[in-house]
């Protein structure tokens, strides 16, 4: 397996040298706003520990992950008045993972709107904020 690569995009935001709209963080795990959502209030959560994927991080380390992907989906579906919530989570080219850093996507979904095809338009700033205030509105009430 390849090893971990400390200037992957997600690792750039965790070490500050890259913005993003962050909903939550804690000692384990930073949640934000995917820029190209496949639905509105798509975030995707990840560990701050680096690792690549499922297969490189510990059990421990994994769960602070579902416990935060758990929090945003609660969120999520206040926030955005969602019917239900898909949670995604791949491992590997072949198995449609893009960024090289182990990350959940949440994304609220409404009964008859189908998901955005994956990286096909990039969103306004002005409706991420949005998004993001919504998000961390529904977290502050939890």
């Amino acid at each position: 397996m390849t090893a971990y690569d400390a200037n992957n995009i997600f690792a750039k935001i965790l070490r500050g040298e890259l913005p993003c709209y962050k909903v939550y963080e804690n000692e384990h795990v930073l949640a934000f706003l995917d820029i190209m959502p496949r639905a509105p209030g798509h975030s995707l959560v990840i560990p701050k520990t680096p690792s690549r994927n499922i297969f490189d991080i510990s059990p421990d380390d994994y769960a602070h992950v579902a416990r935060g992907t758990h929090k945003i989906a609660r969120a999520g579906m206040k926030a955005f008045k969602a019917d239900g919530i898909t949670v995604q989570q791949f491992n590997e080219a072949a198995g449609g993972q893009v960024v090289f850093h182990l990350h959940m996507h949440m994304m609220p979904r409404r009964d008859g709107i189908a998901l955005l095809p994956p990286a096909s338009r990039k969103e306004d700033p002005k409706v991420l904020e949005e998004h993001a205030r919504l998000l961390i509105s529904a977290l502050a009430e939890s």
